[in-house]
């Protein structure tokens, strides 16, 4: 069957959901959740993901060069789609979903201690793409809960990220195959 090509993007789902935080020239931070994400490269470490041009989180990064992506699991659900709300610029969209700054190592936007991981990142490139910016930040740092890590593995069972199927509607992981 053919679709409507306005909702062409949802048949790439689920999607990882990733909260992305950033804080403006005054020092108030902002987060806003994002499944239009992908890794771009990894030497050097580059990590994308695209926006609409007028949202905050865009207008911080370029006014302030940083950024972190910080991955959720489901336990922070409603708090992360707080984030999502239209909230005027200035206001904390962290403190107003009831989440915790945690202060990044390496840039000047915080992180969210609620996240099982968090990426530090520094912006690389931005480009218009079409109704959308794409940024591109350079990973200068990579933190993930020690459970969640091991022999350089990621593991996804355990950490339980959400992915994002489309509007109000999330998945979980589930099963992991493996191919032989």
């Amino acid at each position: 069957m053919d679709i409507n090509l306005d909702l062409w993007y949802r048949i790439l789902a689920p999607r990882p959901v990733v909260l992305i935080s950033t804080v403006n020239t005054v020092g108030i931070s902002n987060a806003a959740p994002f499944s239009f994400v992908m890794p771009c490269s990894v030497k050097p470490p580059l990590v994308g993901f695209s926006s609409g041009p007028k949202h905050h989180t865009v207008k911080n990064i370029i006014k302030t060069g940083d950024f972190v992506v910080n991955i959720p699991g489901r336990e922070i659900l409603a708090k992360l789609w707080k984030c999502a709300e239209d909230l005027p610029a200035g206001v904390s969209e962290i403190k107003k979903a009831g989440l915790t700054e945690e202060k990044s190592v390496k840039v000047k936007s915080p992180g969210i201690r609620e996240c099982f991981a968090r990426l530090e990142c520094k912006l690389h490139d931005r480009f218009r793409t079409g109704d959308h910016i794409t940024v591109v930040g350079r990973v200068v740092r990579a933190y993930v809960e020690d459970n969640y890590f091991k022999n350089k593995e990621f593991k996804v069972r355990q950490a339980d990220p959400l992915m994002h199927v489309g509007g109000k509607r999330f998945g979980l992981v589930g099963k992991i195959i493996k191919i032989q």
